[in-house]
């Protein structure tokens, strides 16, 4: 199960999800997007990192999750916070969630956490705070250009 388990799960997730969409349940209605693909494959990561206690999978299966999540709160819930701080609480979430069954990446997450709590709730940040929300903005925006050049590298890098 070790090694076709994660891709186990990810299909029994995904099936349930194309088989609900098919039946159209009116209680799932809300849940036919694109956002609860990424729920589904983050839950499908947790599941598998702690059914073979192999914890490395937890880190991206809580991002998967938080992002899931947050994507689809921002669709359905008006009070949703919509601010660059929300990625950062969710990946400071996850190394806090690693690091309680591995011992690693506590800090950073409690550093991560700490910026992101005050940049969602500061009312007055200092002035030398502004240039970290120029640089938020600007990667909500050209976003998929850092995951084309990450696969860039990934394809040029040698072995």
């Amino acid at each position: 199960m070790k090694k076709n388990g994660l891709v186990a799960y990810l299909l029994i997730g995904i099936g349930i999800y194309f088989l609900l969409r098919e039946l159209r349940i009116p209680v799932f209605t809300d849940f036919y997007s694109w956002p609860t693909l990424l729920i589904l494959v983050g839950v499908a990561f947790l599941i598998y990192a702690f059914s073979i206690k192999d914890y490395t999978n937890i880190f991206p299966g809580v991002i998967l999750l938080g992002l899931g999540i947050h994507f689809h709160s921002l669709n359905h819930y008006p009070f949703w916070i919509d601010h660059w701080a929300m990625f950062t609480i969710i990946v400071a979430i996850a190394f806090l969630a690693r690091a309680l069954k591995t011992k690693n990446g506590f800090f950073p997450g409690l550093i991560l956490l700490a910026i992101s709590l005050f940049a969602i709730f500061a009312d007055q940040q200092p002035s030398w705070f502004n240039w970290i929300n120029q640089v938020m903005l600007w990667l909500e925006r050209f976003w998929p250009i850092i995951l084309i050049a990450l696969g860039a590298y990934l394809l040029l890098k040698k072995k």
